[in-house]
């Protein structure tokens, strides 16, 4: 293919994302604005009031910048997650496999269309987070590139969980019963430093406490683990998810019977 035909095969995809979750911009981009809210009011509000500080800011500052890195982390993967696995369901990804638009191209339009969706969710809820307290931007380069690596991250990851899906109830497996987990548990409401020694080690398994201090150290310049580091640990998971969905784009796993 040209450079036009491949660009022009990208944008269709991307575009055809980000009109998919904005039509339905009830289902999409108001729930988690309306969640992300009671956790402001609940724990920032009035279960911070009792806690006090934590790594030298109020709780509520504390927490926002994970709370808006938890929504991007849950919006990137859903949407990526529901939309393909939709195309296999509809049976209209056959449209795309017998185009003659290369593997990484169709990778990369349902990597964006979830990017999308995902930074537009964390702009909402992190102006929603100005109603409640302060923000000011430690380091910038550190918090944009942070927040762009782990939603291309997350997207990747709902891609692979779309292809290996054979039912609607596959897609929720993965975020109730891996990603919520690691989630809570990786350093959104607390320190690590809080936890005994041992605990601390079993946390720095946890792919989700890396992104969450990173762009926690953009914005405050606070982090358990060192933010270069973070970045690194984000990059070789998007290398390894990467390599992954395009093999399995190549051998068609899921998509061809």
């Amino acid at each position: 293919m040209t450079p036009h035909a491949i660009f022009t095969a990208f944008s269709t995809i991307v575009v055809r994302e980000i009109r998919r979750f904005t039509r339905i911009w009830a289902q999409t981009l108001l729930p988690p604005a309306v969640t992300m809210t009671l956790y402001f009011i609940i724990f920032g509000n009035l279960i911070g009031s009792r806690i006090g500080q934590m790594g030298g800011f109020d709780y509520m500052s504390f927490i926002v910048p994970g709370l808006i890195m938890m929504s991007v982390i849950t919006s990137s993967y859903a949407n990526v997650v529901s939309s393909f696995f939709s195309m296999k369901f509809q049976r209209s990804i056959e449209e795309l496999l017998v185009s003659p638009v290369p593997n990484w191209v169709i990778l990369a339009g349902y990597v964006t269309g979830g990017m999308a969706r995902g930074l537009g969710i964390g702009l909402i809820v992190t102006l929603l987070s100005l109603a409640f307290t302060q923000l000011s931007i430690h380091n910038l380069p550190m918090m944009v590139l942070t927040v762009f690596l782990t939603s291309a991250l997350f997207a990747l990851g709902g891609f692979i969980n779309a292809m290996l899906a054979t039912k609607f109830d596959d897609i929720s497996i993965v975020p109730t019963f891996v990603l919520t987990p690691l989630t809570y548990l990786g350093g959104v409401f607390y320190s690590i430093d809080l936890l005994p020694g041992f605990w601390q080690g079993v946390s720095m398994a946890n792919p989700i406490l890396y992104m969450v201090n990173g762009f926690r150290y953009g914005i405050l310049g606070v982090s358990d683990v060192n933010p270069f580091v973070s970045l690194g640990m984000i990059l070789l998971f998007i290398s390894i998810l990467a390599f992954i969905a395009l093999r399995m784009l190549a051998r068609g796993k899921g998509i061809r019977h």
